[in-house]
């Protein structure tokens, strides 16, 4: 049994230790807005927040979570009311597909919360995720947007 904490909910899940979170957190909790992309933490679709830190969750083992704070996309919107960032992923039509938009917004709440007001270096470092649709300039417009909210 392993102990989660996922936007402020408790869960004990009985599973393998070393299951991706991933894998935990859409087949076991259902929480399907993290994404599965490729499974080697190279796209990025997968990415939460593990103690605010965006981590790519098909590589952490769920032990390596427990008794940590996980937040996913589902987590941010509060009472209702979208974060800063999720509104000015919308105002800015960023996504296309969509596919990748969970854990592009989540990489971008990250980057923000560590660095307030971005440089465009700042946003090529910290945005490694993969866009297939090619939305990098929006997601750079919506994230300078987001830093001047």
């Amino acid at each position: 049994m392993v102990a989660l904490n996922v936007n402020g909910k408790s869960y004990d899940v009985n599973v393998d230790p070393e299951t991706p979170l991933l894998w935990v957190l859409r087949d076991t909790i259902g929480l399907t807005g993290t994404k599965y992309g490729c499974g080697i933490a190279q796209c990025g679709a997968c990415t939460v927040h593990l103690d605010g830190e965006a981590m790519r969750a098909c590589i952490v083992p769920v032990s390596e979570a427990a008794n940590r704070k996980i937040t996913t996309i589902e987590g941010l919107a509060e009472n209702g009311v979208l974060s800063k960032v999720q509104q000015v992923w919308l105002d800015h039509d960023v996504p296309q597909c969509g596919y990748c938009q969970s854990g592009m917004i989540m990489a971008a709440t990250a980057l923000l919360k560590s660095t307030p007001k971005p440089t465009d270096e700042d946003i090529n470092a910290a945005m490694t995720n993969i866009c297939r649709c090619g939305t990098y300039q929006q997601v750079r417009a919506a994230i300078h947007a987001a830093a001047k909210a």
